[in-house]
C-alpha cells in the first residue's frame, strides 16, 4: 500500500471504506464498467482484469504455464493471484462462487478470451 505521509492509518482505512461503498451503489455492470474506467488507468484497469481471467482456470487446477499459454497472463500474475486464493482474504472465492451462482467452476474457453 502507498504510503501518505500527511494521512494517518485511519484516514486511509476510512478512504478505502468509502472506495468500497461507492461500488456498492453501482446497480449495473455497465456502471461498475464506467466507474473503474475512471478511476483507474489503462494499464491498471488492466491488471486488474488479468488477474480476475485467471481465477476460474486456477479453482480448476490448471498448471500456471497452461493458464498463460491461454490468457497471455505472466505466470508472476497468475501466482500472485494464486497465493490469494490460499492465503488472502476470500474475495477472489466469494465473487467466483457468486458469478457461477454456486454450481462447479467453469474456466472461459480459449475462444471467449480477448487479447489485446
Amino acid at each position: 500500500m502507498k504510503l501518505h505521509r500527511v494521512v494517518s492509518r485511519s484516514q486511509e482505512q476510512a478512504a478505502e471504506a468509502s472506495l468500497c461503498a461507492a461500488v456498492l451503489t453501482l446497480r449495473s455492470v455497465e456502471e461498475v464498467r464506467a466507474f473503474f474506467v475512471d478511476l483507474c488507468t489503462p494499464a491498471e484497469l488492466q491488471a486488474l482484469a488479468d488477474r480476475w481471467s485467471v481465477v476460474a482456470f486456477l479453482q480448476q487446477g490448471l498448471p500456471y504455464r497452461e493458464i498463460h499459454k491461454l490468457t497471455g497472463v505472466s505466470v508472476t500474475t497468475i501466482g500472485r493471484v494464486a497465493r490469494c486464493l490460499v492465503n488472502g482474504n476470500g474475495g477472489y472465492g466469494v465473487a467466483a462462487e457468486r458469478l457461477r451462482g454456486n454450481s462447479p467452476p467453469a474456466a472461459p474457453s480459449p475462444a471467449d478470451i480477448v487479447h489485446g
